[in-house]
Formats: structure tokens, C-alpha cells, sequence
């Protein structure tokens, strides 16, 4: 298998906009403009949490996944799939209650039916992530009742370079993995027009873990990717109008993959595999695991994807009598991944689908300010081969949504609301409908010096995908056997969001504690197990997650700062007790920073809790300490700058698991890793 890239190809290629990455890793909230708020608020004035990525914290801390890439957040975990595939966690939920936007509009691809899809996003090509957790997601959609990460990019030039071109380039080595990564842009401008092309190429090696796990690396767990787009826009006195094309290729492996159980089928709630019934597990698992060991080292099954994305955007001020501000969002994307084995396609899944999100931002009536809209998204869905567990499916939906704030003296007051229409036809003849409807409400009360207490409540709906109405058949990826239920209605949670915050002066922080309520809440239960394959069901059951996250932060001194980090969450189900699958272990942590004139230097030590509140036929997983550093320099050279910098994660060599992996046991962490990274702006 052919696994390098021919990395010349990006060498040219670069990011526009320098200074963005230049900015220093101290991030204030009272500085940071939150892109997904409705109105374009600071950090600090939002009144649920939103925790921003940006800056050299990004530059340094930027993975191959997206899941990767914010692991270690407040609040934020990630569900990995060796090196090729992880998707975010936020406050124990991943899809499809987390939404992944492009600057707002949603991405077509197929993370959310499987951990082992990539989410099609390229961190290193990113200037910025929002995660927005809490009651204010509703107005992206019921897909968004965990929370939202909103990804932003410099692919759709907003403002013309001030110097006539700008660009950036980088070069990026790792140890763990061999990783070989270059990445580049370059904006120009001729009149109101600007043009802006960057790309990534990246090959990596099945990353190394500590020897205590069984073997020195993990199979398949290699990525070679490479990216590119290409945008322009028109840009005014009073907004911009654009468009870009982008296009995806992704190889990587498929670790704990297996086709032992491809045979296994259900007899009501339970399994029957191979001819076995269930008085023989225990010799007939025995050999299994024998002859597994035996299977160690052959080729392993493999992703080969393709997307293709055309984004249209456009934001223009005041472009009616009364209205604020208009902004376009457009997105149409052409994905297809194929999974194969020995080289020949055993599974291919294709998303072929659009969102077009239309906001309006009105002037202040009698104190009022918001912004209401409506967006339509569509899904053609298929799955074709030995593991078309989902039938071919068509999503619409169409929501319509109102944002609206008003200020009290001290206190602001929000309220928003989202009615939604979704259809689903699948093959067969099938069809569902629901129309969910979303509602919030909040308040916060601000000192004055810089003290803040946020309120929200929320009442927000989610209709069923296709996946859990119509699922049947084997998912090998996952060693499961997936059961639908074309019964499933819309899931309603209950939410009050309590945030705390100090946003002047030396010491800052942001304290958060959550409890939402779901009224059928849709998960994939666990209703039998043959050794390492499962029957799955998707069941609608009353739960609750309660939770808290946040960071405390103090300025000792203007080059030293300290913090302290860390998170908790607990899931389970209401009637029954029992807990829900795969909901990470609690956090505790602290981080220094030191910075003098272009040195600058972060430790961080965090403690991954022990999570032995599991669901039925699940294992404990045991915490385990983790330790990461970054040394960084930089010299100013005019209208140029460099830096250099070094990047260690997991320095002690932990062998750590994570819990909300479905394939724990078979893809630990990556160990000892030091990514070395050269970048220069112009």
C-alpha cells in the first residue's frame, strides 16, 4: 500500500492573512469575536460558553483530526479511531448531537454514521475553532443539541491584503507517526477582487505506543492526506461576496477491523455467529483470540476518500432600511469514500448534499436586537457493498429560526426559537417525518468589573436520522450488528446551563455546570455480545447528563501565567439507572506558559480519571496521566516573520485508552510524540 505523498506538490502553496498567525497563545475574551453568535459577539458577552482555539494555541496544538486537535479542552473529548478518523465529544455527546460547521453552514460527509468516516475538515488550513456549547446550538438545529464546532478557514477572502499579497508556509516533522507535512497559501488582490489558493500534504506511519500494550505500533492506524482549494471574492465598502472549491483525498487504515464476524446475524435480541450457540463462548472464544493472534501483521482494511465542496459566502452591511446586516452561507459537497481490503472495494458510501443558511440582522427596536433566518439542508445518502448495513436515503430539512437579545441595565436578556421540518425517504418505500421545535431562553447579569453570572434554559428537539430509524445489517468497523427502529420519535432535552465568569484584570475565568433532561433519548444499546461483537439497538430511553467544565486562569506576571482546567461528566438513564456507553472519564489539570520577547514556552500536565461507571457489556477503562510541552521562537523580520517551534505530547510514554473509542482496546493513544514545525509569513 502505497502510503507517501509527494509533498513537493503543497510547497508553493500557502494561507493568507499572516498576522492571525502571529498573534500570542493569551487569549483574552474580551478580545475574540465569536464568528457563530448571532450577532457577532465577543467571547465574553455570549451568554453560554463558547471556547475558542485560535492563535499560536492552535498553530501548536493542530493534529491530523479534528477530534485530536481540541482534545484537551474544557468540556471537549474526542472518540478516536487510530490516526485517520476522531470526531469531537462535547460534555459526552458526539454525533450526531454535534454538528460540524464551515463558518456555519454544516459538512457533508459520513462522519456521523460511523467513528471510523473522517470528519472532511484540515486543521492545519484552519485559522480558528468555536466550540459552542449549551442552549445557544438550537439555532443551528436539532443536530446541534450536544453542542457545535464551528471551523473557520481563510478559503473565501473577506478583506483585501493589506500589502498587495500575503501568505504564509510551513513544514511540520513528527516522531510518533513519521509524520512529513507542508502546508501553504497565498492571497492576492487586483482592484476589489481577491484570490486566494492553499493546500496541505501530509503522509504519516502507523504511530508507535509504549511496548507494555503488546506491540510497538498500532496497524492501520497510518494517514496520508492531501487538500486544496481555491476562492475569490468581490469585496466592498460594505461586505464581500464569494466562492471556493475544495477538494479532499484521504488514505488511512482501519485498526481493530475484523471479519471474523461477518456471519453473525440476530435471533430476536440475540446473536448467532458461525453455527455457535451461545453454551460454546467460551471454548469457541478462546480460539479467536488464538487465531487472531495468528492474523496480526496482514494487510488491514483501508479508507480511500474523496470529497469535493463548493462553499458560497457573502456577508453585506446594511442592505435594507432597518436590517443591520445579511449574511449568505452555501454549501454543496460531493463525498464518496471507499472501504477496501487486499486492495479491492469491499464498502462504498456516498453523501451527495447542500445547506443554504439565509440570516438577516435587524437594528435595535425599543432595545430588541436579533436575527432570524431560515436554512435548508439535504442529504442524498447510499451505501453499497459487504457492509451496507444502511439502505439508500434521502434527508430534507428546513428550519426557520429567531435569535432576539435585549438589555436590562446589568442584565441581558436572550430568547430564541427553531421549527424545523424534516423528511426522510428510503429505498423500500420507506418514509418519516418530524417536525421538531427548539426554544431558550437566558439571562445574564454583568458587575461591571468584569464578573458575570449566565442563566440559560432551553427546551430543544431532535428528529431521528435514518440511521437510527432504518439501520440492519453488519458494521464491521464497529464489530456490531446495527438494528434501526422505524418507530423512533423526535428526542427532547431539557436544559439549564449555570456559567460563571471573570473576564479583567489578572485573574480570568470561565466555570460552567449543566444537567440536561432527555425525553427519549436515542442511543445504540448493547443487547447481547459474542466475544468482541455486539448486537446493537437503537432505543429511545429517558436519560440525564449532568455535568461541570472550565478553566481558571492568573497573570502572575506579564510572562508568566498559570492555569487550571478540567471536567466532568455523568450520563445515565433515568427509569432504569444504568449508565449510558462510552461516556469519557473526568479531567483535572494545570498549565504554565512563560513568554519572553520572541521565546515562549507551556507545560501542561492534566489526570484522566478511571471510568468504571459503564453500560452494559462494556469494560472499565483506567485513567492515566498526560504531559505535554511546547517551546516556540519567533523573529520579526519587517513584513516577515518566522517561527520555530517544538511540539511534545505524552512525554512520560503513557499507554492510555480512551473510553468513548469504540475500539479502546485495539487503538490506545499514541505515545511519546515531538512534532518539529518551521512556518514563515510574508
Amino acid at each position: 500500500m502505497k502510503r507517501a505523498l509527494l509533498l513537493a506538490s503543497a510547497a508553493g502553496a500557502c494561507l493568507a492573512a499572516p498576522h492571525a498567525w502571529a498573534q500570542s497563545s493569551i487569549h483574552r475574551a474580551d478580545d475574540i469575536v465569536v464568528t457563530a453568535s448571532a450577532l457577532r459577539q465577543r467571547a465574553d458577552e455570549t451568554v453560554t460558553p463558547v471556547l475558542t482555539l485560535t492563535g499560536d494555541d492552535l498553530v501548536h496544538r493542530r493534529q491530523a483530526t479534528l477530534g485530536e486537535t481540541l482534545s484537551g479542552q474544557p468540556g471537549v473529548n474526542f472518540d478516536n479511531f487510530g490516526g485517520g478518523a476522531s470526531r469531537p465529544v462535547i460534555r459526552g455527546q458526539t454525533a450526531p448531537r454535534v454538528l460540524v460547521l464551515s463558518d456555519a453552514s454544516e459538512i457533508q460527509d459520513a462522519s456521523r454514521v460511523s467513528p471510523d468516516h473522517a470528519v472532511v475538515a484540515e486543521p492545519l488550513l484552519l485559522r480558528g475553532i468555536e466550540v459552542l456549547r449549551g442552549p445557544a446550538t438550537l439555532l443551528y438545529g436539532g443536530g446541534a443539541i450536544g453542542g457545535a464546532v464551528n471551523l473557520l478557514d481563510y478559503k473565501v477572502p473577506t478583506s483585501v491584503p493589506a500589502r498587495g499579497v500575503e501568505g504564509m508556509a510551513e513544514a511540520r516533522l513528527g516522531t510518533a507517526d513519521d509524520e512529513r507535512s507542508l502546508v501553504g497559501g497565498l492571497t492576492g488582490a487586483i482592484g476589489n477582487v481577491a484570490v486566494h489558493v492553499e493546500g496541505v500534504a501530509r503522509s504519516s506511519n502507523d504511530y508507535r505506543v509504549p511496548s507494555r500494550f503488546g506491540e510497538r505500533h498500532v496497524d492501520a492506524s497510518y494517514n496520508d492526506t492531501t487538500t486544496w482549494s481555491a476562492g475569490a471574492s468581490w469585496i466592498g465598502a460594505r461586505g464581500y461576496l464569494g466562492l471556493a472549491y475544495t477538494r479532499q483525498n484521504s488514505e488511512y487504515g482501519l485498526p481493530g477491523h475484523s471479519h471474523e464476524y461477518e456471519d453473525c446475524h440476530p435471533h430476536g435480541s440475540s446473536l448467532h455467529c458461525g453455527g455457535h450457540g451461545h453454551e460454546d463462548d467460551h471454548d469457541h472464544e478462546h480460539e479467536h483470540e488464538h487465531e487472531h493472534g495468528e492474523e496480526e501483521g496482514h494487510d488491514a482494511p483501508y479508507v480511500r476518500l474523496r470529497s469535493e465542496r463548493l462553499d458560497i459566502r457573502g456577508d453585506y452591511e446594511e442592505p435594507l432600511p432597518g436590517m443591520e446586516r445579511v449574511r449568505l452561507r452555501a454549501g454543496l459537497t460531493k463525498y464518496r469514500h471507499e472501504e477496501l481490503e487486499h486492495d479491492e472495494v469491499a464498502t462504498t458510501f456516498r453523501n451527495k448534499g447542500h445547506d443554504v443558511r439565509l440570516e438577516l440582522t435587524h437594528k435595535p427596536v425599543s432595545g430588541l436586537h436579533g436575527t432570524f433566518g431560515v436554512q435548508h439542508v439535504q442529504s442524498d445518502f447510499s451505501a453499497v457493498g459487504e457492509e451496507a448495513f444502511l439502505p439508500e436515503s434521502k434527508t430534507t430539512n428546513t428550519g426557520l429560526f429567531l435569535y432576539e437579545t435585549l438589555r436590562l441595565g446589568r442584565v441581558r436578556l436572550e430568547a430564541a426559537a427553531r421549527q424545523e421540518w424534516q423528511t426522510i425517504k428510503a429505498a423500500g418505500e420507506r418514509r418519516a417525518e418530524h417536525n421538531p421545535f427548539s426554544l431558550s431562553g437566558a439571562a445574564m447579569w454583568e458587575s461591571g468589573d468584569g464578573y458575570s453570572v449566565a442563566l440559560s434554559l432551553a427546551r430543544s428537539q431532535r428528529a431521528p436520522n435514518a440511521q437510527e430509524l432504518f439501520a440492519r445489517g453488519v458494521h464491521l468497523a464497529t464489530n456490531t450488528y446495527e438494528l434501526g427502529d422505524a418507530t423512533l420519535g423526535k428526542e427532547t432535552a431539557h436544559s439549564v446551563d449555570l456559567t460563571l465568569r471573570k473576564s479583567s484584570g489578572n485573574t480570568h475565568f470561565t466555570l460552567g455546570a449543566y444537567h440536561q433532561a432527555f425525553d427519549g433519548y436515542i442511543f445504540a444499546e448493547t443487547l447481547d455480545r459474542y466475544e468482541d461483537f455486539r448486537l446493537i439497538r437503537y432505543v429511545a430511553r429517558d436519560a440525564r447528563f449532568t455535568g461541570v467544565d472550565g478553566e481558571i486562569h492568573h497573570q502572575f506576571s506579564p510572562n508568566l501565567g498559570l492555569a487550571v482546567f478540567g471536567d466532568y461528566v455523568r450520563g445515565k438513564m433515568k427509569d432504569e439507572g444504568g449508565n449510558l456507553p462510552r461516556i469519557p472519564g473526568g479531567r483535572l489539570g494545570a498549565r504554565g506558559d512563560f513568554r519572553l520577547a520572541g521565546f515562549s514556552a507551556d507545560v501542561e500536565y492534566f489526570r484522566v480519571f478511571e471510568q468504571d461507571r459503564i453500560a452494559a457489556y462494556e469494560t472499565s477503562t483506567p485513567g492515566y496521566d498526560m504531559v505535554n510541552a511546547t517551546i516556540a521562537y519567533k523573529l520579526e523580520l519587517g513584513a516577515q516573520s518566522a517561527e520555530l517551534y517544538l511540539r511534545g505530547s505524552n512525554l512520560t510514554n503513557a499507554l492510555a485508552f480512551n473510553h468513548t473509542s469504540f475500539i479502546k482496546d485495539a487503538s490506545p493513544l499514541r505515545g511519546r510524540n515531538v512534532v518539529f514545525g518551521l512556518r514563515t509569513m510574508f
